[in-house]
């Protein structure tokens, strides 16, 4: 029984090295391929601003900003929509993003109050400080104020060392 698998993978040895084709590999031997310690191409270690799915020319909100944030991270987002982070809107914005600790009031009300200036297709990026940080705040209490304020959690996103993101939608039955 050894022995038939055995032969199975020396004969599956070639064939597959020519699928792995295109993965980052060193030959070792005829049979064996030592794969790099990556996750995979560079292009999946994408910058803040293609992790949060922002194209250019669109409008961005920031709430909650203070001195801890992350301006590296603002920075890639504004490189990202090819424009500054706006305080105040004057009309409808494609994103917000919510800068939120732990300490900072209700998060049901600073969900709430972000989605004011929200077109009605636009969605919330809710940057929280990553556990073991100052400010975390827990998932539970993340997921709870979503219902309350009528969002869904979608996704996330680690964008930096200290921040993590979580995109919060409209229900569709409630979209307009």
């Amino acid at each position: 029984m050894i022995g038939e698998r055995g032969a199975s993978w020396a004969a599956w040895g070639s064939a597959g090295l020519e699928a792995l084709a295109g993965f980052p590999q060193q030959v070792v031997s005829a049979n064996a391929v030592e794969v790099s310690s990556t996750a995979g191409p560079e292009e999946l270690k994408a910058p803040a601003g293609n992790k949060l799915s922002l194209a250019s020319g669109m409008v961005v909100q920031e709430l909650g900003w203070d001195s801890d944030v992350d301006d590296d991270v603002r920075a890639m987002i504004e490189d990202s929509i090819d424009g500054e982070l706006i305080e105040e809107a004057v009309e409808a914005v494609d994103v917000v993003l919510l800068w939120w600790r732990d300490g900072d009031g209700d998060l049901v009300d600073g969900l709430v109050d972000a989605l004011t200036d929200l077109s009605d297709t636009g969605y919330i990026w809710l940057m929280t400080p990553k556990v073991g940080r100052d400010g975390y705040v827990d998932a539970a209490d993340l997921a709870e104020a979503a219902v309350t304020a009528g969002l869904a959690l979608t996704n996330s996103a680690s964008v930096s060392p200290d921040w993590a993101a979580t995109r919060l939608v409209r229900p569709r039955r409630s979209r307009r």
